[in-house]
């Protein structure tokens, strides 16, 4: 790639701060350099930059598959326990979009993300050992008044205690992954990121995979020295395994220098402006990212149940049959039967995390890369050394023949819903654990392609956007990075000034996305909580079935998304469909539709070149 150089006075200063037209300094990094982020990456590279999601997964496996054991062994009711789990999908929706838009504003020179990743992690860390030792730590305290740790009292703080550090727990883990997913935006390449969220869905696979296994292994027979029960392990786990990971992703993963990006706003984002700027995002959103965000939203009231109460409600079809036997079991024996209902039903979330891995490592392959376009370069439209040269005379590779003609991204992801929303109708009926291990497993399918098909479309959608802007940037350095021209330069695109002003960055949409996911959860919950309070019968007791009424209800909400994902648009849609979308006439790009559809037919060959070559290669770019 040839470096665009400009020999204008006013671009070769080198003082390190220039004055900028209202007064104020900023930092000048000299002309823009060519961007070499989107030169395609290894296999490496792909796995360090997602790997930390892994150690997150695990982290959120924890919770998910022994939180609601754990609530319930402290006292909580199920009706109860659904309000408290109302903390993560409370917490999502506020703090993923505020601390995207604090990370978007970062000019720390190692990077706009790191931070956050990096605090994030310290403070999941301290709050899940917090919420592991909650009984010890409480009970100590108050023992040292003079409090019987039996008491009633006792309990209750305890057990209000336990909420309030779930709460923080999910504060921490939702800042860690709103950063962790702006993170792999920035990092991949733009015609990688179909690839590269293939990857962050198969390392949380793994992750899944970890944490259960772990949770169905009687962890304190080998592992006594992390812990007395469980859960203590089990947090200990978490703790180390995303400590780990998030070291290796910020150690080994360079970061763009955000101060190429110019100064941050001068208004910086306060919680009381932050509702009325994300209001004003939402309404900007491009008409792609505004469909995924519509699936999601009523796709996760019927996803959120099933990711909590998964265990429980294995765990109450393997004890109905002990119950039915032996009614008047004393709370020492209900206690050790709920112990192994509960691995029992961790058992289940590993078939279910098996499928899934199982589906994000093979199914890619006979699905069309349709979201992987060519490489955005500073030189423009064209294959570079950035992307794959494309040989007549080449012999097809393997994946050439895996790959079903038809077979998009958007169908196998509407597939799956529909899937999904019949695996939940069967619940209601289901009363073997085997039966029911199934029917878990079979939703790993859909929960694969929920991590691998939203994010891949949005994040194809931002990061080929932000190249553009970066490459336009260093063909006409003319413009500065903050958005105003150069002293004594004539800036002579105003109309690309304000556009660039008007485009939200990786942070606040994916922010965004992740409220259209957190925003239902809430509903769920409360959802719940009134079907439980209706259904629900005293602990103890067999044939309680309110757990697949509420996965049943969740299943047709799951349908009804389904028919959103028709509107969704393929990358390869021709012209004339985007522009009749639009409210176009369609008659204007008929001129246009024959070159256009060997532009597609190009960009789709070099997208499945560069993902034979991204799993085909082993050296670090």
């Amino acid at each position: 790639m040839h470096r665009h150089e400009d020999h204008s006075s006013s671009l070769d200063e080198r003082a390190p701060l220039l004055a900028r037209p209202d007064g104020d300094a900023y930092l000048d990094l000299g002309p823009p350099e060519a961007d070499d982020s989107q030169t395609t990456k290894s296999l490496w590279y792909l796995i360090l930059l997602t790997i930390s999601i892994g150690g997150l997964q695990i982290a959120w496996s924890v919770e998910l598959s022994n939180g609601s054991p754990y609530l319930l062994s402290l006292g909580l009711s199920k009706s109860v326990m659904a309000l408290v789990w109302i903390a993560g999908p409370l917490t999502g929706t506020l703090v993923q979009p505020y601390v995207g838009m604090l990370s978007d504003t970062c000019r720390i020179p190692w990077g706009k993300r790191k931070p956050f990743m990096l605090g994030g992690t310290a403070a999941t860390i301290v709050s899940l050992m917090f919420l592991a030792w909650t009984r010890e730590i409480v009970g100590g305290i108050l023992g040292l008044f003079g409090a019987d740790p039996a008491s009633s009292g006792v309990k209750t703080a305890i057990m209000v205690t336990a909420v309030v550090g779930i709460y923080v727990l999910d504060f921490a883990i939702n800042t860690v992954q709103a950063s962790i997913r702006a993170f792999i935006v920035d990092c991949a390449p733009a015609h990688q990121q179909e690839a590269a969220n293939a990857m962050a869905s198969r390392i949380t696979g793994f992750g899944n995979i970890v944490g259960y296994i772990a949770g169905y292994v009687n962890l304190p027979r080998h592992l006594w020295f992390l812990g007395r029960t469980q859960f203590e392990i089990l947090c200990a786990i978490a703790s180390i395994s995303l400590a780990t990971t998030i070291l290796l992703s910020t150690l080994f993963i360079k970061e763009r220098d955000p101060r190429l990006d110019g100064p941050p706003p001068k208004d910086k984002p306060s919680v009381f402006s932050f509702f009325f700027t994300i209001f004003d995002s939402i309404k900007r959103l491009p008409p792609q990212i505004k469909r995924v965000c519509q699936v999601q939203f009523f796709a996760w009231i019927g996803f959120f149940p099933l990711l909590f109460y998964t265990s429980s409600y294995i765990g109450e079809i393997y004890m109905e049959p002990y119950l039915r036997a032996n009614p008047h079991m004393s709370d020492k024996e209900l206690e050790e039967l709920h112990e192994r209902g509960t691995r029992v039903g961790t058992f289940a979330l590993l078939i279910n995390s098996v499928v899934s891995l199982l589906t994000n490592v093979f199914l890619p392959f006979f699905i069309a890369p349709t979201y992987d376009s060519h490489p955005i370069t500073a030189e423009g439209p064209g294959e570079t050394d950035a992307a794959p040269k494309l040989d007549d005379k080449a012999r097809p590779s393997v994946l050439d023949y895996l790959r079903i003609p038809g077979f998009t991204l958007k169908r196998a992801w509407f597939g799956s819903l529909i899937l999904f929303a019949g695996v939940t109708f069967c619940t209601v009926w289901v009363r073997t654990v085997e039966a029911a291990t199934v029917l878990i497993g079979l939703a790993g399918i859909t929960w694969a392609m929920t991590l691998w098909a939203p994010w891949a479309i949005i994040s194809a959608e931002i990061s080929r956007r932000d190249a553009t802007k970066r490459a336009q940037r260093v063909r006409s350095p003319s413009i500065r990075p903050d958005d105003g021209a150069s002293p004594g330069v004539h800036n002579e695109n105003p109309v690309d000034v304000v556009d660039e002003e008007e485009q939200d960055e990786a942070g606040v949409i994916l922010g965004i996305h992740n409220m259209a996911i957190a925003a239902p959860q809430i509903i769920a919950t409360i959802g719940s909580s009134i079907i439980f309070k209706i259904w629900q019968k005293p602990r103890g007791t067999p044939g309680d079935h309110s757990i697949a009424v509420v996965f049943a209800l969740g299943g047709l909400c799951v349908l009804f998304s389904s028919f959103f994902v028709a509107k969704i648009q393929d990358e390869d849609a021709s012209p004339a469909a985007r522009d009749e979308e639009q409210g176009q006439d369609t008659n204007a790009v008929d001129v246009v539709s024959a070159r256009a559809e060997l532009k597609r037919t190009k960009s789709q060959a070099r997208a499945t070149l560069t993902r034979a070559k991204s799993f085909g290669g082993m050296e670090m770019h």
